[in-house]
């Protein structure tokens, strides 16, 4: 069809009828126009920071007592603080694939680490690319394949997470793409690569190990305290990193017109957090900033997982979540204050293959009550990378073997020696009272009521999701993943 030309609305020979048509149809095509242009000007530009396995519990503005993060501090002030933010498998892939996909691990096939997510499936590049976004990523990529994951690489920043020291980062690339068409609004994240394992970066003598606070679950022994006070200056070296980045976005004159999210993944590579599906694992730290729209120094009881983040994403920008194959839900309304909840619950899993021998764990939290489900409570858990020892051990922390050797001598460390290698069926606990979750409230008579509706919401969600459970933590399960032919297939909505 020929395209529509106003001017032939205006030929003096017509009528003075098609004259009044014409001044309607010009106020109607312009107000489309105004419309569209008011739209374009609406997206807001996306950045993302990641840390990389930060227990969200040691980041002071989660009341961590050792670590020193201004920058972090400075942004907190600044955004809304999501007090109960969770990702559903405390592995960095399995994590990042959720975030990305706003799929669980088992719908978007990334179930372990090392593995990769199903052909086909869609992921941030592709939801905001069709909404007119450029999409890069500056760091750690860590999921696959490409083809799911199709971000344009961002240069400056270490995408090895375990290098010995971590390359010296450089802002320019990240400062091009920022800048980018004037026009053209982007979605950037940049995936650092602390504080994950080796402790090498930032200056320790910040923290004398004498006079840490460790956390409860925590064995104090002279050499954790050594490495948790390696660990706490790669948090404040992360820290450095992300004022630089804020101060890139801020020179670029694009601030006020950009959500930025930070989020510290999962928890730390010390028993009890990463790995694991205790709160101190898959608890994660987030705060958004977006001037003008969210509240500045506020906080939120509203529960999150990292599956909602790529819908409500989609939304801000212009899209209909209602369209995608989501697993999450936009907390949109959170972010701008007009709701201050979201979800019932959230779900955990862990598929031990191949960090150890196959140890399946699922989980279930409404905020308050935690349950855990360890599916082969038979077995001993054994994680190699923390527990064990291979070649120079450089990413093997020797504190492990250190609790060992306590643990004949201390009660206390006795206790969390066997509740990381000995765990029962079930686990259910208060985490208003007891966050580091040291009091197992399961045979509690006066939680049966919540246990029972916990464990069936949890099983509810396994089968929606084709979760077999004991079956997915196998060797096979995670070859025919990394083939791309996923052995197990989530339920059709």
């Amino acid at each position: 069809m020929k395209p529509l030309c106003i001017s032939q609305f205006l030929r003096p020979e017509w009528t003075k009828f098609n004259g009044h048509l014409a001044m309607v149809l010009l106020v109607f095509v312009g107000a489309n126009v105004a419309m569209r242009v008011v739209e374009a000007a609406e997206q807001p530009n996306v950045l993302i920071i990641l840390a990389d396995d930060c227990t969200f519990r040691d980041l002071p503005i989660y009341g961590g007592r050792n670590a020193k993060t201004p920058n972090l501090d400075a942004l907190a002030r600044q955004s809304l603080v999501f007090n109960r933010a969770y990702l559903c498998s405390a592995m960095c892939q399995p994590c990042r694939a959720e975030l990305y996909t706003g799929q669980y691990p088992m719908r978007n096939g990334c179930a372990w680490n090392h593995a990769a997510s199903r052909p086909g499936v869609r992921s941030l590049p592709h939801f905001l690319g069709d909404l007119g976004y450029r999409v890069g990523l500056a760091g750690k990529v860590h999921v696959a394949p490409n083809s799911v994951f199709p971000f344009e690489p961002v240069g400056g920043f270490d995408q090895n997470c375990v290098r010995n020291p971590t390359q010296a980062h450089d802002l320019a690339a990240v400062q091009r793409f920022i800048q980018g068409q004037a026009k053209q609004p982007f979605c950037l994240v940049v995936a650092l690569v602390e504080p994950h394992v080796p402790w090498v970066m930032g200056d320790a003598s910040a923290y004398p190990p004498e006079k840490l606070e460790l956390p409860a679950n925590i064995a104090d022994t002279p050499r954790t305290r050594e490495d948790f006070s390696r660990y706490l200056a790669e948090i404040t070296y992360m820290d450095q990193q992300v004022g630089e980045i804020l101060q890139v976005l801020e020179l670029s004159g694009k601030s006020d017109n950009t959500l930025v999210m930070f989020s510290s993944e999962q928890g730390a590579q010390f028993p009890g957090c990463k790995w694991t599906n205790w709160d101190t694992g898959v608890h994660t730290a987030l705060m958004a900033r977006w001037p003008g729209v969210i509240e500045a120094g506020t906080r939120t009881d509203a529960l999150v997982q990292y599956a909602d983040i790529a819908p409500t994403l989609h939304q801000i920008c212009g899209g209909d979540p209602s369209l995608e194959a989501f697993d999450g839900s936009s907390f949109a309304a959170v972010l701008r204050g007009d709701s201050d909840t979201h979800r019932k619950y959230v779900f955990g899993m862990h598929n031990n293959i191949p960090e150890g021998p196959a140890y399946p764990i699922r989980s279930i939290t409404d905020g308050t009550y935690h349950y855990i489900q360890n599916l082969t409570p038979e077995e001993i858990y054994i994680e190699k990378h923390l527990m064990g020892l291979k070649g120079d051990g450089l990413l093997n922390n020797p504190y492990w073997g250190s609790w060992v050797w306590h643990a004949e001598s201390d009660a206390a460390t006795y206790r969390l020696v066997k509740r990381y290698t000995r765990r029962p069926p079930e686990e259910l606990y208060r985490l208003s009272s007891d966050p580091y979750e040291m009091e197992n409230l399961v045979d509690d008579p006066e939680l049966n009521t919540i246990r029972s509706e916990l464990r069936e919401q949890l099983l509810q969600w396994m089968s929606t999701q084709g979760d077999p459970g004991i079956e997915q933590d196998t060797r096979e399960s995670h070859q025919a993943a990394k083939q791309g032919k996923h052995r197990f297939v989530p339920a059709a909505d």
